[in-house]
């Protein structure tokens, strides 16, 4: 706890007027109603406002450090330290009020960023399983839309070898946080929804999310994991919205193949299957990188795994 006495930098000796103990329970009930539960060290200082020094009775030139160092000392907020196994130099500390989930904790690595692909998949209920990996989504700058069309013999050596994975990652005991770069879309249907703890996160949107996993099936638990979440969002997703935003994101590879294939085994309506394949299939497609033993769909021309 405060001493009675506190020393600033200056050297100046500043009574206070109030016994840090009684301070630090208004600090606390601040802190309860707070929808956060993951501090920055820049943070710090917007707790410590002048309005809330009066309130809290605290020296007007209490200064951020040694106010943090009290609320370490009495157990008000932890440390933790966010490792990167194969970036240490981008390790980063947060301070954490009470407990928090690791999908607040990977929100706050970055303004700007959101959930994505398998941690939307569990937010959104599409699956019952627990992974043990968040996916944190950091769209990159804008970049110029690829010169020329698309080939089959580009397509096919394109998806001939393993998809590419994120390997700038997080540690959390058992569960990692891994960082995705994004393709930028401005953060198109990415909104906001309670996570386990109540805490509003930024989460792609349920029928974005099912483009992103089609997309990148490796990041939502493998093409039987995606299946069985197309299975989850029948009946909750909108055609209309999936096939707006599937345009919007612009993508050069014919996903909606996979997509129509997705719906066609989840059970979708005839009607929204032929709204997909209305889009054509001009090229044979994948539905993920890397297949050896594999069959073909040929209402979307498309291969897939074969015994899927």
């Amino acid at each position: 706890m405060f001493s009675g006495i506190y020393t600033f930098g200056y050297g100046d000796k500043v009574r206070m007027t109030k016994p840090f103990s009684s301070a630090l329970n208004d600090i606390r009930l601040f802190l309860q109603r707070e929808p956060r539960r993951v501090y920055r060290k820049s943070d710090i200082p917007g707790i410590l406002s002048p309005v809330r020094r009066l309130e809290w009775k605290l020296p007007s030139d209490l200064r951020t450090k040694p106010f943090l160092e009290e609320l370490l000392a009495s157990g008000l907020l932890r440390v933790m330290e966010l490792k990167s196994p194969k970036y240490p130099g981008k390790n980063q500390i947060r301070y954490i009020f009470g407990e928090a989930s690791p999908f607040e904790l990977a929100l706050s690595l970055q303004h700007g960023s959101y959930l994505s692909h398998g941690s939307a998949v569990l937010l959104h209920a599409l699956t019952d399983q627990i992974p043990q990996t968040v996916y944190l989504n950091i769209e990159q700058s804008p970049k110029p839309a690829p010169l020329g069309g698309l080939a089959q013999a580009g397509l096919d050596r394109a998806f001939a070898g393993a998809q590419r994975e994120s390997t700038f990652s997080y540690h959390l005991g058992t569960t990692s946080i891994v960082v995705l770069s994004g393709k930028n879309s401005g953060r198109l249907e990415v909104g906001s929804m309670p996570g386990p703890d109540g805490v509003e996160l930024s989460v792609t949107r349920l029928e974005r999310t099912l483009i992103d996993i089609a997309v990148r099936p490796v990041y939502g638990g493998g093409v039987y994991q995606v299946l069985e979440a197309f299975k989850g969002a029948r009946g909750k997703s909108s055609v209309n919205v999936l096939l707006a935003t599937l345009k919007k994101l612009g993508y050069l590879y014919p996903y909606h193949q996979a997509i129509g294939f997705y719906m066609e085994r989840a059970g979708y309506p005839e009607s929204a299957l032929q709204r997909v394949e209305a889009l054509g299939m001009e090229h044979s497609f994948y539905l993920t990188h890397g297949l050896r033993e594999k069959a073909f769909d040929p209402r979307w021309r498309l291969f897939y795994p074969k015994g899927m």
